[in-house]
């Protein structure tokens, strides 16, 4: 597959904060066969890049002590051309601010907003650092997911902030879905999850990753101390799972029947 088109606005990048790098890198490694490096402590804060097939897929950071009561969680970047500009949009248009624009070394920007719904989502800006380098197969990103409560508002933010030209793939009280794009061309979805998201779930962005067989990665990652949140269900796009690893981070995984990678339809 050639290298993923990053254009604004759209996915560009995932990473991990977790509570135990060793472990992450040791799960993820034998689910996804991912290879790591770990940058400069002093310049790069020890982040851990994950690769597959020699090209960057993931990040992984160790949790810092203030984060300790948070839950290990995957985070979605979406692409823009100046982090600055992005963020106080974000801001004047109901989100709020998390981390302010930072430089990484010779990589890029990076900041981390919540949009109007709540829901975090992270904003890179690159330089030498495009994003990750391989999509929609085997270990590697396949879809990005935002389960928002308030659903019209959320739809209404990305294409104000982040410039999105947004299709509606549904709009029936059972299923609302817009997507980035539309039809194969399509980057990332945004779901009414009003109907079913408990009080205590904020809105949140979710990772799908893809995988030859979900049964059997499934049972994989069970064997290393995953557990099945939800499925696996079979859609018009895939067979779908939702997992916890092993110290509780979730995301999806999701295997192309051939439809294409647009993982979304039936989470």
């Amino acid at each position: 597959m050639p290298t993923p088109d990053h254009t604004n606005g759209a996915p560009c990048w995932i990473d991990l904060m977790t509570s135990d790098t060793g472990k992450a890198k040791e799960f993820y490694g034998e689910l996804f066969g991912w290879t790591f490096e770990t940058g400069d402590q002093e310049k790069y804060g020890g982040y851990i890049m994950a690769a597959k097939n020699g090209k960057p897929v993931a990040g992984i950071m160790q949790k810092q002590e203030d984060q300790a009561g948070f839950p290990d969680v995957w985070s979605t970047y979406l692409r823009t051309d100046d982090a600055s500009a992005t963020v106080s949009s974000a801001a004047e248009h109901g989100g709020q601010i998390y981390l302010q624009p930072m430089d990484v070394p010779d990589q890029g920007r990076m900041a981390m907003v919540a949009d109007a719904t709540g829901a975090s989502i992270g904003v890179w800006q690159p330089g030498e650092m495009k994003g990750y380098g391989l999509a929609a197969e085997p270990g590697t990103p396949a879809w990005h997911e935002l389960h928002t409560k308030e659903y019209a508002t959320a739809v209404k933010f990305y294409q104000d902030v982040f410039g999105w030209d947004t299709d509606v793939m549904s709009d029936t009280p059972e299923f609302r879905y817009t997507t980035l794009g539309a039809g194969d061309a399509a980057k990332a979805g945004i779901m009414d999850a009003s109907g079913y998201l408990p009080a205590e779930v904020p809105s949140n962005w979710q990772v799908y990753f893809a995988v030859a067989d979900a049964d059997a990665s499934i049972a994989k990652a069970q064997s290393m101390g995953a557990r099945v949140v939800d499925g696996p269900d079979d859609s018009p796009f895939g067979r779908l799972a939702t997992l916890a690893d092993p110290t509780g981070a979730m995301f999806k995984i999701v295997a192309d029947t051939g439809q294409g990678s647009q993982a979304a339809a039936d989470a």
